[in-house]
């Protein structure tokens, strides 16, 4: 599990400071405080680390002239600016170290890769980082990400879209049978083919739909046939009108899409992962409707008429053109409504 940790800058207002850690409060794993401020966590279910000796975690900032093994629930700040710093680094992890707080002021990527390839498994590795982009970019470093991050948050809405992020990664999607009902080819209309910087595999792609509360898990183009080659990073995904769900489980009209959105990356377990688009093709072809029955309710989505256009199931996916009712496919179903997106559990929408 990737962990998120925040720091308090000391010289935010007392007030500001005290509406921070209430937002961390079941959010953050842990909060960096000053030894003045580390009494503001008193009554509150939050793990501190600091230089002063009564929180939870020691931090020590100062590593020079360390070469024995130290002990207890200790974490320690290295700034990394070139080679020799992060050799440093790798010595440190022998000395029983729990966490290496590393930040890195000049080059962010290439330091951060050598570190996890070198330090993985020995100790926990975090990030301090000024952004939240960084952030996100850190935690998908050479594929594997650091354990976590260190931010300093300017509002309590950084606290919880790091929060929403981290649990996009470890959290799987609901995903239920439905049972398709009908299906119905239509004329034409204009589609769009989400192409992704990512390569999908099989039984992965995206959910869209027609409605906001239900959407089908739409496979990526990762099968071979005699006609086309594979593209596993393209989803057919659907009419300029139908929902796609991205990061942060937002909504967004596919037509709004562009190169370089990140959109989100499930699979039949509904593990998901974010990805970024690389561009959106839009064209008009034959579509064809399909209704589906998911415990009571109806739903329904709208896709190119096409062979390579698969809808995923518990078991394997099967093409529009060949799927029939009766056939099961997988659906992500909410209640509620949606505001520019967002989800708004009490808000009563129908949508047919």
């Amino acid at each position: 599990m990737k962990q998120l940790w925040i720091r308090i800058n000391p010289n935010t207002p007392s007030t500001h400071k005290a509406e921070l850690l209430k937002t961390a409060e079941g959010r953050c794993d842990v909060v960096v405080l000053s030894s003045a401020d580390l009494s503001l966590a008193s009554g509150l279910k939050l793990k501190t680390a600091s230089t002063d000796e009564r929180s939870e975690i020691r931090l020590l900032s100062d590593h020079n002239g360390l070469d024995k093994a130290v002990s207890g629930n200790l974490a320690l700040e290295v700034v990394v600016k070139d080679s020799s710093d992060e050799q440093r680094v790798v010595e440190l992890t022998e000395l029983g170290f729990r966490y290496i707080l590393v930040r890195c002021p000049n080059w962010k990527i290439i330091p951060l890769e050598n570190l996890i390839a070198r330090t993985r498994n020995k100790i926990t590795l975090l990030a301090d980082v000024p952004t939240l982009s960084e952030a996100k970019v850190a935690l998908y470093t050479l594929e594997i990400g650091v354990d976590g991050v260190v931010i300093t948050p300017s509002s309590p809405s950084d606290i919880e879209e790091m929060d929403r992020f981290l649990k996009q990664l470890h959290e799987a999607v609901p995903l239920l049978k439905g049972k398709v009902t009908s299906v119905k080819p239509l004329g034409p209309g204009v589609r769009v083919c989400v192409d992704t910087c990512e390569l999908m595999n099989s039984g992965e792609g995206m959910l869209v739909g027609s409605q906001s509360s239900g959407l089908f898990l739409v496979e990526g183009e990762v099968h071979k046939n005699p006609h086309v080659e594979p593209r596993p990073f393209r989803v057919n995904a659907g009419p300029v009108s139908s929902y796609v769900l991205t990061s942060g489980y937002k909504t967004r009209y596919l037509s709004e899409l562009k190169a370089g959105d990140e959109v989100l990356i499930v699979n039949r377990l509904g593990r998901a992962r974010p990805g970024h688009i690389g561009r959106v093709k839009i064209e008009r072809r034959p579509m064809v409707l399909v209704e589906t029955e998911v415990n009571g309710r109806s739903f329904s989505l709208i896709v190119q008429n096409a062979e390579t256009v698969r809808l995923v199931s518990d078991g394997g996916s099967k093409s529009v053109s060949e799927l029939k009712s009766g056939d099961e496919v997988l659906v992500r179903v909410e209640d509620g409504g949606r505001h520019f997106g967002t989800l708004v559990v009490d808000e009563m929408v129908i949508e047919r």
